[in-house]
């Protein structure tokens, strides 16, 4: 631009804007994949919290506590299995499937803290697989990465 001119032009702006779409378009490519890890993070975290949460409940409490997953409605929700009362009712992110693996989408935590039933349900995040499996006897359950279907 000269000194005696009072604008751009044209070829000068439409470098800026073509230099501010490249910038831009890479920046959306690079925050997807952290979206999804910060999703599958969030969500692991607030399970395992809210599974403990249930099994505490169920001791401190000497009930039973019913977790059921509605995998179609992205929530899960644990409730008092003798009055009802929802304990918690929480979505999560639609990225995120659970479905029946040897364990159904519905179980229970007896008054003693204890499962009532063993096995694993599996959880699906983008194109990654996990396993969360439930082990008889204390009620402790574990998730890992699977390998293979």
């Amino acid at each position: 631009m000269r000194k005696n001119e009072k604008g751009f032009t044209l070829i000068e702006i439409l470098f800026v804007l073509t230099l501010f779409l490249i910038v831009s378009s890479i920046t959306v490519f690079m925050v997807k994949p952290h979206y999804e890890f910060i999703e599958k993070t969030l969500f692991f975290t607030c399970l395992e919290a809210d599974l403990y949460y249930a099994q505490q409940y169920a001791i401190s409490h000497e009930r039973q506590v019913h977790v059921n997953f509605m995998a179609d409605s992205h929530y899960y929700k644990i409730h008092d299995y003798v009055n009802g009362k929802i304990i918690i009712e929480r979505p999560y992110s639609k990225i995120i499937k659970v479905r029946e693996g040897s364990l159904k989408l519905s179980f229970k935590f007896t008054y003693d803290g204890r499962i009532d039933r063993f096995g694993s349900i599996y959880i699906t995040i983008g194109k990654e697989i996990y396993r969360m499996t439930f082990l008889l006897g204390e009620g402790r359950f574990y998730v890992t990465k699977d390998t293979k279907e």
